[in-house]
């Protein structure tokens, strides 16, 4: 199998996201964790750990119509024998966004049981969204304010400032920006972010990454592949990425001038097509 990739992006914005979201904190109830449901460890920034500590929180696990349903039981199951309030959603679709509410509202039980004893029955919940870059957050909070439009844009890092949002009665979301974080101890993370999206295409060399991806999905997913792009047994069986690569090239009549595969269109494809869910529904990360 080909190496992977060292991929590092650390915007200067970077650190000033990590202030912001610590200055917030006071002023939320909870928080809800976005991560995507194909890469659900890579997509889960360790920072944020450090930074939410012990104030409540939740995570949603989003695209999950684009990833594989089985994995994305068996990683709902995983949080909540560690006791960590999660739900698979689909902030482009609205699937399941109907259960944000109850989920938090769950969650903060007992502290609405302590306002309501104070007399403060009716209290505004304030929940603050973080995540990745290019996770969904931005998707979510427009899916959910049905009008107060966050910015959103499939480029990472669009969202630079935070943001309130009133979500139905009694209900505030606060969008912050993505935060990545500084180095990618694991570069398998690094590579995984990139394969959707959540590392800009412009800082990597696409060629290696789909290689890199298209030996992942022979492994894991040989069906959808060979499905996808019309190939045998024989395409995949003991072969590298690259040469992967060049047979989907050929196949798709991805040519240049003296019939040589024109591999930079085929790795484009290739990444978008696995983005888009063309190939089929994939998780990369299992349990």
């Amino acid at each position: 199998m080909s190496e992977a990739q060292s991929i590092q992006w650390f915007p200067g914005h970077m650190t000033k996201t990590r202030r912001q979201i610590e200055k917030s904190l006071k002023l939320v109830d909870a928080v809800a964790e976005i991560a995507d449901a194909r890469i659900p460890i890579s997509s889960r920034n360790p920072v944020l750990d450090k930074i939410i500590q012990n104030k409540p929180r939740m995570i949603l696990l989003n695209k999950c119509d684009m990833a594989d349903p089985v994995q994305t039981a068996r990683w709902l199951e995983f949080y909540r024998e560690k006791g960590i309030a999660a739900i698979a959603v689909d902030c482009r679709t609205g699937k399941n966004l109907q259960g944000l509410i109850p989920a938090v509202r769950e969650l903060l039980k007992d502290r609405i049981a302590s306002w309501n004893a104070k007399g403060m029955t009716g209290r505004v919940i304030r929940v603050m969204v973080v995540g990745v870059p290019n996770v969904g957050k931005s998707s979510l909070i427009n899916r959910l304010s049905k009008g107060s439009k966050a910015d959103v844009a499939d480029r990472p890092g669009v969202t630079r400032t935070n943001q309130w949002f009133t979500i139905g009665k009694g209900f505030e979301l606060l969008d912050t920006p993505g935060v990545l974080w500084p180095k990618f101890e694991d570069p398998e993370v690094g590579e995984h972010l990139a394969f959707t999206g959540a590392v800009k295409d412009d800082v990597v060399d696409v060629e290696h990454l789909a290689s890199r991806l298209l030996e992942i999905l022979a492994a894991k997913y040989p069906g959808p592949l060979k499905q996808r792009y019309k190939m045998e047994d024989s395409d995949l069986e003991g072969k590298q990425g690259w040469e992967i690569l060049e047979t989907i090239g050929r196949k798709r009549g991805m040519l240049i001038s003296g019939g040589e595969i024109n591999t930079e269109r085929a790795a484009a494809a290739v990444l978008d097509e696995f983005r888009s869910a063309k190939i089929g529904r994939i998780t990369l990360e299992d349990v």
